[in-house]
């Protein structure tokens, strides 16, 4: 595998982060907690699927700037596209595909 271009990589994954920051804050209050819904909507039943919606959109928008954050932590230590399990470099292709991963394809 090719070593990472962490001149290249590193402003990718920053610009990736911040985005995904923006859109966790735009659907939550404060990262954590869903935005108020009118309660009293006569139909609950659409208030109830766009807060089970809402809280599933932001679980995954979380899980995303985790692994954002984990692969610049990854950069800076120097382990950037090692796999977190093995050790094993991981595929360029893979990383390609999936720059924020830290994990190779056997242990995805």
């Amino acid at each position: 595998m090719a070593t990472p271009d962490p001149i290249t990589l590193r402003p990718s994954l920053e610009h990736e982060r911040d985005g995904l920051t923006v859109r966790l804050s735009e659907l939550t209050n404060d990262g954590d907690e869903a935005p108020e819904f009118d309660e009293n909507f006569a139909d609950s039943a659409q208030v109830t699927a766009e807060q089970v919606e809402n809280a599933s959109l932001a679980a995954l928008l979380r899980d995303q700037l985790a692994d954002v954050k984990g692969a610049l932590v990854r950069l800076d230590a120097g382990t950037y596209g090692r796999c977190e399990t093995c050790g094993k470099a991981v595929s360029e292709a893979r990383l390609e595909a999936m720059p924020s991963t830290p994990y190779c394809i056997d242990h995805a």
